[in-house]
């Protein structure tokens, strides 16, 4: 009889266990996405003055075909530009040595044989491809022997366009201000249909000018069309060669020598009354941009005497002379005949535009939202002696002797040049970032490279309701229950017969 009702029970537990087998085969399991990997990409901007390297990285599945790209790390290179190496075999590609080591760590090493590596190369680059090709292709062809050493994709190394360098920034400042997307409070991305904002970007020796206009643009040159998230944007953009801060200073350097009758002796109106100093030739006429301004009897190796006068006015006029602002052959232009259109919209203002107008507040105390506290602000620092400036920043020794004509180049070239006026001045914004990433062109670079990269396919798994689930755990529960009682319920009886 116990015999007979062992195998009743154990037939019962059998067809319970087979019940859950099938509920289970029955059951419907919905297919879930698992969070995307992320992807990286370097990008190497090699400006004229100095190299950083941006790591940026972003999940491996895209929104309308182009990656959400966030800023990693970053890591300046010590020492100058890659151009400032052209005489220095194989100096060039060692000075980045130590910042993609740290890319290295910074990465996983998992995704190192995935990650892209691009190198641009800005106006610095452009000047010495001017001057000497040879010793532009050859700074190139090291810098990428030095990226190819490292366990990365590398894309190559290019001398950016002035037209892709002002693009790029357009796209880094409008991206990081969330005009092109946005993440929202329902858990996904949504295109916020905002208005972009301009860029303006001030660096060595080059600066550009990029907005969406709406107007016809008479030169094709200034005109470009970008796809970003599954939308079109119609650009102006122009940069200006040889308009950077650190190339301005040489060409009034060299204005002031060719223009002065001296001997030996010249008067810089941009420069504290008690600021001197002696220059070699070299120094100041050696750049692509300045070669044609050089004198007659010009000697390198000479050198001359530079006495600051600290006088505004002359300063003013001594830069407006670099400009060129009588022919135009468009309807309207900027200088130099560069058609221009009409300045509208918000402006961010970056790089050397926003070091400088941080310094104004600092020093003048005048919080500069108009054209005329922007003037206001340039005769204040331009009455400053060095040694008041030296005593309250020491920490920017090195610069401020050129906040005075830096001052008056960025009055010259935002009122005069761009057209910015009472109305539009005060739409300016002047930052260096934007949250926790950089403003400049690599982030728009490496935005639009994302685009051109194949994604990678989402996993997915199968998971149950989780209604099915709680009910398939009980059932489970049960049958073990059942199972342990069983068991518990066998020795019992076991032990009694045997007593």
């Amino acid at each position: 009889m116990d015999t007979q009702r062992s195998w009743i029970i154990a037939s019962a537990v059998l067809l319970l266990f087979a019940a859950v087998v099938l509920l289970l085969l029955t059951v419907h399991v919905e297919e879930i996405q698992e969070p995307p990997q992320y992807m990286y990409g370097i990008v190497l901007d090699a400006g004229s003055s100095h190299t950083t390297v941006y790591v940026y990285r972003w999940p491996a599945d895209k929104h309308n075909g182009t990656g959400v790209v966030t800023q990693h790390s970053e890591c300046k290179v010590k020492g100058g530009g890659i151009s400032s190496y052209a005489d220095q075999q194989g100096a060039a590609g060692r000075s980045l040595e130590t910042c993609l080591k740290q890319a290295m760590v910074d990465i996983p090493q998992a995704r190192h044989h995935l990650t892209p590596v691009y190198l641009g190369a800005t106006a610095g680059m452009r000047l010495l491809n001017i001057s000497s090709p040879e010793k532009s292709t050859q700074v190139l062809q090291e810098v990428g022997q030095t990226i190819k050493s490292f366990p990365f994709k590398f894309q190559g190394a290019k001398i950016l366009s002035g037209k892709e360098e002002g693009a790029y920034g357009w796209v880094t400042v409008n991206y990081l201000l969330e005009n092109f997307i946005k993440y929202g409070f329902v858990g996904r991305w949504l295109n916020p249909d905002r208005q972009t904002v301009g860029a303006l970007d001030l660096g060595g020796a080059s600066t550009q000018i990029t907005f969406v206009n709406q107007e016809e643009v008479e030169d094709l040159e200034n005109s470009m069309t970008l796809r970003l998230y599954g939308q079109d944007y119609s650009l102006y953009t122009h940069s200006y060669l040889c308009y950077g801060a650190i190339e301005v200073l040489r060409r009034l350097l060299a204005h002031l020598i060719t223009t002065q009758d001296s001997t030996g002796t010249v008067h810089h109106p941009c420069y504290s009354s008690d600021h001197r100093e002696t220059l070699n030739l070299r120094q100041v006429f050696e750049s692509p941009c300045i070669k044609s301004q050089r004198p007659a009897l010009y000697n390198p190796e000479a050198s001359v005497i530079v006495q600051g006068k600290g006088n505004y006015q002359h300063c003013l006029g001594n830069i407006s002379e670099i400009f060129s602002f009588q022919n135009c052959p468009f309807s309207q232009c900027s200088f130099d005949g560069v058609f221009h259109p009409n300045t509208s919209g918000s402006f961010m203002a970056f790089s050397a535009f926003f070091f400088t107008h941080r310094f104004l507040k600092k020093s003048t105390g005048i919080y500069i939202s108009t054209p005329v506290q922007l003037e206001q602000a340039a005769q204040a620092v331009c009455n400053m002696s060095l040694a008041k400036m030296s005593k309250d920043f020491p920490e920017q020794k090195s610069y401020l002797r050129d906040y005075c004509a830096l001052t008056v180049y960025m009055q010259v070239l935002m009122l005069r040049g761009y057209h910015f006026d009472n109305h539009s001045f005060p739409r300016v914004s002047f930052q260096n970032k934007a949250g926790d990433s950089s403003l400049g062109w690599s982030l728009g670079y490496m935005l639009s490279m994302s685009s051109m990269l194949p994604e990678e396919s989402v996993n997915l798994r199968r998971a149950l309701h989780p209604g099915a689930w709680i009910s398939l755990l009980l059932l489970l529960a049960l049958l073990i229950s059942t199972m342990l009682i069983f068991i518990v319920l066998q020795v019992c009886r076991k032990k009694r017969n045997n007593v």
